[in-house]
């Protein structure tokens, strides 16, 4: 428990933590400031990071503030903090998305704590996974993940994955002849490899992936047909696991909500052995969106397409330094 105001040195460290989620393109859309005096940390969009043609009402920049924001919820926790998070506490500010009193009184989340080891290890793996379900338990421990946070997580059956893949298939078609959309993919995603000089945003092109052979694996082609010597071919799962994360309705505080869903699942899968790749691909296309819902299910709003599995972790996308993120008043 704390009274008195972190020092300006722990906070650096929650946002560091906070900056490894993941985002849109990893354009990492979220400006941090501190208010020293009474320990408030608050969370900002970054409007110049916004990808106006592929996420046109943001919904995918809030999500990635969210997802940033679970990780300095899971980070304060380990560091035995007990912040008081408010979502969208100024309607007059549209980019002022959250803040979080760090000086909190309560006990810390044990839960949030034990996954705060998970934020440096989590990175997304566009490699082939083993052919291997994820068992019961650990599906179940993911769903209760999303519900801690607001959310839903299912495991849509055999016919409705095949549906998905059909639909991330017609979403990349779209893309391809959209050239404001494509525009926008060069932009944020880099094809040289390591060594090459590298920037602190966007997608490097070792977290590529190799090109699925076949058509069995929901992946957004990060290369959108630009030459890439050295890439190659692989197989991927012929049955991959497949999760839909959803909310009930589909608010700006609801893409807040599912974006911190999201991470604490995807850092539930990374203690459990899990590696993950999303898509949000076929979500953002209004008229095919509404087809990635499972009919018989419950949820309202599907926000991201999860792929789960075992196999070898990915590439580290690059992080942006935290000066660069953080103001202290």
């Amino acid at each position: 428990m704390t009274a008195e105001p972190p020092g300006v040195n722990a906070v650096e460290a929650l946002v560091e933590a906070a900056a490894a989620a993941p985002s849109l393109h990893n354009a990492q859309p979220w400006a941090f400031r501190y208010l020293r005096d009474t320990g408030v940390v608050r969370l900002y969009a970054d409007p110049q990071r916004a990808l106006p043609r592929t996420d046109p009402v943001n919904r995918g920049m809030r999500m990635g503030c969210g997802a940033a924001l679970l990780n300095l919820r899971a980070a304060a926790a380990a560091a035995g903090l007990a912040p008081v998070v408010r979502l969208l506490p100024d309607p007059n500010q549209q980019d002022f998305l959250a803040e979080a009193d760090l000086c909190g009184t309560g006990p810390p989340d044990g839960a949030l704590a034990r996954l705060g080891p998970a934020i440096g290890r989590r990175h997304s793996s566009r490699l082939p996974f083993r052919d291997e379900a994820v068992p019961a338990a650990v599906r179940e421990r993911l769903r209760e993940a999303a519900r801690a946070e607001g959310a839903q997580l299912s495991f849509p059956g055999a016919w409705h994955v095949q549906a998905i893949l059909e639909l991330v298939r017609d979403a990349e078609g779209r893309e391809a002849l959209d050239p404001e959309v494509r525009g926008e993919t060069e932009r944020w995603t880099h094809t040289e490899l390591s060594g090459a000089a590298r920037a602190a945003d966007g997608v490097p092109g070792e977290a590529f992936g190799p090109r699925p052979r076949g058509t069995t694996a929901p992946l957004r082609d990060f290369a959108v047909g630009r030459p890439m010597p050295g890439r190659g071919w692989a197989a991927f799962e012929k049955d991959p696991n497949i999760a839909l994360l959803g909310t009930a309705r589909d608010e700006a505080v609801d893409w807040l909500r599912a974006g911190q869903a999201l991470e604490r699942v995807l850092l539930r899968a990374t203690a459990d052995g899990l590696v993950a790749s999303v898509t949000s691909q076929p979500l953002e296309w209004p008229e095919i969106r509404w087809a990635v819902r499972d009919p018989v299910s419950a949820m309202a709003h599907v926000q991201m397409v999860i792929r789960l599995g075992y196999g070898p972790e990915g590439h580290a996308s690059p992080r942006r330094p935290v000066a660069d993120l953080l103001d202290v008043l």
